[in-house]
């Protein structure tokens, strides 16, 4: 049982065929690899090792040093193309930054302001409250503080469905708020969808088409596509997790196949190496000044997506287990912005099924660091840590072994939780004949599932959601649970609500309690379909 999971609830913790090139022309950048450095490739080899990781691909950026760029291991397990400075990953939410600067592009060419409603660019845009509707602007699409739950709405997104971004707008209406609006934090990927909507209504052009023209090409990000499904040729890394037994995220590793679709491609599409996001550190770190002197966008707007909007969390700073741990981490505009060690930092994260990823900035050093993992455990980040304790000159702190700590710890409370075994069904069953049960059940931002009854049992099938299909197994009074196909998300307990004999309606929540968040099955209120 070895390994840290890091999904996308974790790694905020730590926290192009089809598309024609156009705009500045393409900048040149060093992007091969520097001499090595004994330091650095001790870090990364250590995590490696530790955690039994596939491949990580690392850019070290310092100043008066030449960057740092190099891949460590194999693009995918049980094949022997190695990790090099232009293996493609998912960079997943680390892409939240680009649709903020791209908005940021279009404020200074006056075609959005970020205080006005996004119903004067998006007049069918709904929350679920008419009084948010109303007050929420296109800075509040950024900012995680809309008062949605955290990951409301993602299962549209996860695992891959063919669903289009522009379902978001319909969806949004019937996600019912947690929490006040501009109360507090929930990260959500939802409104980055909408807000890559609102970039192609401003432009004419997708996101993707946006992305790629106006950053992705004058910035030489060569290896980049804007998302999954535009990439060409190979150099792409796999993907692995720990698929169990008993939970996902403990057992061996494994390979796994990308669940992402393209309802995703705002809040987390792109795909990148090392070498390109060399690129997008500096251009940030020079307030969006090329090295020819064009500027994407002004130091006034640089300053606007660094500026804290949203309170993340907030505590007695540094510990003995955690010495990097911040006063304040707030979000601006598609970055975390918080204290470390006692300098600014500015950063993402990025998970998805199988690959979690880092960027992070020091500005007042002009300095940076990117790691790329073709896994889910937690290695990134903490190789991320290690590496600006480098920057920074810190003293000692042994991260693999905090890492190993916290792994534990998580493992052990979900072990807990679930009395340390799924062999066995809670006490319980059905109240009805197994044909009561079956029948067509709605969300109305979600959509259908089926059930029917299959043999001497019942299946389920989210119709919107292609891998989800499974046998229900008896889990309690009136409840059961999935076993989708092997690597396919997280499985979920499908609780029946029966009065009078008849089937009122069916809610549901994530089997595991180290499920991703983004497996928000717990905001699905199904109801028979007459």
């Amino acid at each position: 049982m070895s390994g840290l999971q890091l999904n996308r609830r974790q790694a905020l913790l730590w926290s192009a065929g089809g598309l024609v090139a156009a705009g500045l022309p393409a900048m040149a950048f060093a992007t091969e690899q520097a001499a090595a450095d004994p330091a650095i490739d001790d870090i990364v080899t250590r995590f490696m090792a530790a955690f039994e990781t596939p491949g990580i691909a690392v850019a070290v950026i310092r100043p008066g040093k030449p960057t740092y760029l190099k891949g460590y291991g194999v693009q995918t397990l049980g094949k022997p193309a190695p990790v090099d400075i232009h293996t493609r990953f998912g960079i997943a939410s680390n892409s939240k930054s680009f649709t903020a600067a791209a908005l940021a592009m279009l404020v200074e060419e006056g075609k959005v302001a970020w205080d006005e409603p996004v119903t004067k660019y998006i007049p069918e845009f709904r929350m679920h409250d008419p009084r948010v509707t109303a007050l929420m602007t296109v800075r509040d699409l950024l900012v995680h503080n809309s008062g949605l739950a955290l990951g409301a709405g993602d299962l549209m997104q996860f695992p891959a469905s063919e669903r289009p971004a522009s379902e978001a707008l319909k969806a949004l209406p019937f996600l019912a708020a947690e929490r006040g609006f501009r109360t507090g934090y929930a990260y959500d990927n939802i409104l980055y969808v909408v807000a890559g909507l609102l970039i192609e209504r401003l432009t004419g052009k997708t996101w993707a088409e946006f992305v790629s023209q106006r950053l992705l090409t004058p910035l030489g990000m060569t290896d980049a596509a804007p998302a999954l499904r535009f990439l060409k040729g190979g150099n792409v890394a796999g993907r692995h997790a720990r698929l169990g037994p008993p939970l996902r995220g403990m057992g061996p590793m494994e390979v796994i196949p990308p669940d992402e679709g393209p309802m995703t491609d705002a809040a987390g599409g792109i795909n990148a190496s090392v070498s390109d996001i060399v690129h997008w550190l500096e251009v940030q770190m020079a307030s969006g000044k090329l090295p020819d002197g064009n500027a994407l966008w002004s130091p006034a707007q640089q300053a606007e997506l660094w500026k804290p909007q949203t309170i993340v969390a907030s505590s007695n700073g540094p510990s003995d287990t955690w010495p990097a741990r911040g006063v304040t981490q707030t979000y601006a505009l598609g970055w975390f912005v918080q204290d470390y060690r006692g300098e600014r930092l500015v950063h993402h994260s990025g998970g998805l099924s199988g690959q979690v990823t880092q960027t992070a900035m020091l500005p007042g050093r002009k300095a940076a660091v990117a790691v790329f993992s073709n896994t889910e455990d937690g290695v990134s980040g903490g190789i991320r840590n290690a590496l600006l304790d480098l920057c920074i000159g810190a003293p000692a702190f042994d991260w693999v072994a905090a890492a190993q700590a916290r792994v534990k710890a998580a493992n052990d409370a979900a072990l807990a939780e679930l009395g340390g075994s799924l062999d066995k069904a809670p006490a319980g069953g059905p109240s009805l004949a197994l044909d009561a049960y079956a029948g067509r059940y709605r969300d109305p931002w979600y959509g259908d599932i089926v059930v029917s009854k299959r043999g001497k049992g019942l299946a389920i099938d989210f119709t919107p959601t292609p891998v989800f299909k499974s046998a229900l197994e008896p889990w309690g009074p009136d409840t059961f649970r999935t076993h989708f196909p092997k690597g396919a998300g997280e499985d979920a307990v499908i609780k029946f609500a029966v009065v009078d004999g008849k089937v009122t309606g069916v809610s549901m929540k994530a089997l595991s309690p180290l499920a991703d968040f983004s497996y928000d099955f717990q905001h699905l209120a199904f109801v028979p379909v007459r």
